[in-house]
């Protein structure tokens, strides 16, 4: 295992590959810092929340977060600035940062046009956009499982911000899809909603099982994702559409997601273990 370890972060020259990668992710950076003032109103545009008839705000769906749970943005827009600054430094060019640097930008730009298109109303197109966004955030995150960090520093930048930013995505999907049924005119009787919406819960803490065994259990992943399923909970119970059922299997998902971390930490060791010893 050292060997592949030491093959992964061992720092290299910079080539032209490198250099075109690292003004990638800057560019990828730029614009997705408009795209967040135009989607926060800032430039002129239609707040999020108020956009696409209002069909994303925090009281749209019952699989809609309260209002202050959005404000883990803040956390992953530094972190994405950070992650654009330390990818510059000479001892950022690894392959373990050549293997995802592209997949950063790309996940920058996603974030961008998801921005731009629910500015459009064009909810559906915004769930493609957050799907891909999903799928290449989970991608991003597998390479980096399979390539250890180097330092602590890259573990906070990098780890830390995309683990993140993973694990808020996926709840945001599951929120984005309900937004786009409602919102084409899917409105089952309470009762009936109040079932489809904890089924989705369900599938919700699933995947946050299937993010901590597959990513050797990563505690910033299972934050974002109980932090989320947190303000659902609260959403249900302070604010319109009411559901008692709703909080409660929210608040059962969060725990749930949390709650399986050390066990996919520690059978991750294992399997380093085990690997190390085969070879």
């Amino acid at each position: 295992m050292s060997t592949t370890h030491d093959t992964a972060t061992a720092i290299h020259p910079a080539t032209g590959q490198d250099r075109l990668r690292q003004v990638a992710v800057t560019v990828a950076e730029a614009l997705c810092i408009v795209g967040t003032l135009v989607g926060v109103g800032l430039l002129g545009g239609t707040r999020v929340e108020e956009s696409a008839g209002g069909a994303l705000s925090a009281e749209a769906t019952r699989l809609a977060p309260a209002g202050p749970a959005f404000s883990i943005w803040s956390v992953i827009y530094l972190g994405l600035a950070a992650y654009t600054v330390w990818q510059w430094l000479p001892s950022s060019v690894t392959e373990r940062t050549r293997s995802t640097g592209w997949l950063a930008a790309v996940s920058m730009l996603l974030n961008a046009g998801w921005l731009l298109v629910t500015q459009q109303g064009w909810i559906w197109v915004s769930v493609v956009v957050i799907l891909a966004l999903a799928l290449v955030l989970g991608e991003l995150l597998r390479r980096l499982t399979r390539r250890p960090s180097g330092s602590r520093a890259e573990r906070v930048v990098v780890d830390g911000t995309f683990g993140l930013y993973l694990g808020w995505v996926a709840v945001a999907t599951c929120a984005n899809v309900t937004a786009a049924l409602v919102a084409s005119g899917v409105r089952p009787s309470d009762g009936v909603s109040d079932v489809l919406a904890a089924v989705v819960l369900l599938v919700a803490a699933a995947l946050g099982v299937l993010f901590a065994r597959t990513l050797g259990g990563r505690w910033a992943v299972a934050v974002a994702m109980a932090w989320g399923l947190g303000w659902i909970a609260v959403g249900r119970t302070s604010g319109s559409p009411e559901s008692l059922v709703v909080a409660l299997f929210a608040a059962v998902a969060a725990i749930v997601v949390l709650a399986v971390v050390p066990w996919a930490r520690q059978r991750s060791r294992q399997d380093l273990r085990q690997a190390s010893t085969v070879r």
